[in-house]
């Protein structure tokens, strides 16, 4: 019983120390967290705290749609004179650059897109 109260106590010790262990060093120091915020930079680009419009999104079914990534960002009301059929109850066509977006009001999450009707 002793031998095994032993080991017990020596296996706790050494997880004790594991757990106590720093993070690698690219966690720690100056450049703490550099790579979320050149990801978090290299997608959304801001230019003196607003977003750029110039950036084309290629936005795919079930994507959320975020209007300040979107260029151009407009509602279309009067889808059929686009060649737009007219969207369905909860949804409404948006513009982003020179494709028209179906999107979800409450959601958000895109449900059709077609590339190129808008010029």
């Amino acid at each position: 019983m002793k031998k095994f109260v032993a080991a017990a106590v020596a296996l706790s010790m050494i997880g004790t120390t594991a757990m106590a262990a720093p993070y690698p060093s690219y966690a720690n120091g100056p450049n703490r967290g550099h790579a979320e915020q050149s990801y978090r930079y290299n997608d959304q680009h801001r230019d003196n705290g607003r977003f750029a419009q110039n950036r084309y999104v290629h936005w795919k079914k079930g994507d959320r749609f975020d209007r300040h990534r979107a260029a151009n960002y407009r509602v279309i009301n009067t889808p059929r004179s686009y060649r737009l059929y007219n969207p369905p109850r909860g949804y409404h066509w948006v513009r982003s650059g020179n494709d028209a977006v179906l999107v979800g009001i409450t959601s958000g999450i895109v449900a059709a897109i077609m590339a190129n009707v808008l010029r």
